[in-house]
């Protein structure tokens, strides 16, 4: 390979012209034909022992150029980008200018882009601890009791609320019964507010067996027309009542939950516990700070190729992880509704952010003079090792060291502008003491929701939810 010429021809955007040279053109050319002569029908030769000089006659003398053009200009353009040092962001576009005495290309492609950052030093961020109160430990110590209820099977009573109840119930709207209105062997947990305001409560009372009207009115902002503001009756039948019996909480049942020996050490592990947990989330959210900060910092002309490059890594990662899990981007989009350009869309945004974020580090890299050692570079083998279960030969073999080598001086330096940044300590408005003269009472609306599956009494709540790295789409 020769490289001819390398010309700037907009920004960011360049034209490389090199040469590959006739000797290797022409071995190129015989090893395609040695490929191909099988597979070619030649009158008056037996099929694949047809000379090259042959075929060419008869097809053309450029019948394996095209092919034999191919197989050579993936080595000689990652030679003249490494000549011409320029560091190429999106696909080439290559135009064959000239096959005499060897073959003349012009590639066009986009490079990264010149970038400037300026005042990432003493950055002013945010990074509040949440404090861990009684009531946190209480409260993961309540779940953990759930978790290891007992469950009994309630005969001598009515039902109350915390109850597990069965049921039937058939609904009636000015005595004409409505779709979604009807369900046999419904489980429902009462006092969990999963059903319109009323129902549950008008269960409470009833032993098992009874059969007994339940009289409530849909909500105003009810789903269905036909049912807003509507006063309805459902016949309900109780079939069952179950409750949820919790351990006591005492040393023994640390013994039986934990490593613990006494119902002290395992509050103050549990404490510890979401110490650590709130630690980390401040961490991260005082990087994210960071991040967005440097991203303000930020001046470069980006290629519109990056964003799109980034944006297909998303959609690839989060494909893999579909069909982790027994899916693939085709069903996804059968049972979602969405489409490829959708999903694009949606992760757009966070293909930015990492495209920017990555620009402004690699910046700061080269202003600070920022180096990975060999030793460094070895522990991350042994960590990918770790982390997939591969031999350390295989890990090498996929993953170039220069490519460690680069993320490790990322990471450092976002370790340096987390260092020099002035860090504040201020609680969020939420977690400020309050000042009232009274406790104030806010009324919450509630949304309701028709699914398959779903009752007409049912209370559904609608959660957002973003396509994502199967956990968003995913950020990095």
């Amino acid at each position: 390979m020769e490289l001819k010429k390398t010309e700037k021809i907009e920004n960011n955007k360049y034209e490389l012209t090199f040469s590959i040279d006739k000797e290797a053109f022409e071995a190129a050319v015989n090893a395609v034909y040695r490929k191909n002569v099988k597979n070619i029908n030649v009158p008056g030769f037996r099929r694949g022992k047809a000379p090259k000089n042959i075929i060419e006659k008869l097809y053309g003398k450029g019948v394996f150029y095209e092919d034999a053009i191919n197989d050579l200009l993936p080595d000689a353009y990652s030679a003249a980008i490494k000549e011409a040092g320029i560091d190429p962001v999106s696909r080439p576009e290559f135009d064959v200018e000239s096959i005499e005495d060897g073959v003349t290309v012009k590639a066009t492609v986009y490079v990264k882009p010149e970038v400037e950052i300026k005042d990432y030093i003493g950055i002013t961020a945010n990074k509040y601890v949440v404090p861990v109160s009684d009531e946190d430990v209480e409260a993961d110590l309540g779940r953990v009791r759930e978790r290891n209820a007992r469950e009994i099977e309630i005969t001598d009573r009515a039902a109350q609320i915390g109850d597990k109840v069965v049921i039937d119930f058939d609904g009636y709207v000015d005595g004409v019964a409505f779709d979604g209105g009807k369900s046999e062997k419904y489980n429902l947990k009462l006092g969990s507010g999963q059903f319109i305001p009323g129902f549950e409560d008008q269960i409470v009372g009833h032993n098992i067996g009874d059969s007994f009207d339940v009289n409530v009115e849909f909500p105003a902002e009810y789903h269905a027309e036909e049912l807003k503001g509507k006063p309805a009756v459902f016949k309900v039948v109780l079939h069952s009542i179950k409750f949820d019996e919790l351990p006591e909480l005492d040393d023994e049942f640390a013994k039986d939950v934990s490593e613990f020996d006494t119902l002290d050490e395992y509050k103050a592990d549990i404490k510890a516990k979401i110490t650590e947990r709130n630690e980390k989330q401040a961490e991260n959210a005082f990087e994210e700070q960071i991040i967005a900060a440097l991203i303000e910092r930020l001046e470069a002309d980006i290629p519109e190729a990056m964003f799109e490059n980034e944006t297909e890594n998303f959609v690839r990662d989060y494909d893999s992880r579909l069909r982790m899990q027994g899916l693939d981007l085709s069903t996804y989009f059968k049972y979602t509704g969405l489409d490829l350009d959708t999903l694009r869309g949606q992760f757009r945004p966070q293909a930015e952010r990492q495209v920017k974020t990555r620009l402004a580090l690699e910046k700061i890299v080269e202003l600070e003079k920022i180096t990975a050692t060999d030793e460094e570079i070895e522990k991350e083998y042994e960590n990918l090792v770790m982390a997939y279960g591969m031999e350390i030969e295989k890990i090498k073999a996929t993953v170039d060291s220069e490519a460690i080598a680069a993320d490790l001086c990322v990471k450092k330096a976002v370790d340096l502008v987390k260092e020099k940044a002035v860090v504040t300590n201020n609680a969020p408005e939420e977690d400020k003491p309050k000042k009232t003269a009274a406790k104030k009472t806010t009324t919450k609306k509630t949304t309701t929701k028709k699914a398959d599956g779903e009752t007409a009494a049912k209370k559904t709540t609608t959660k957002k939810t973003a396509a994502k790295k199967a956990d968003e789409p995913v950020e990095e």
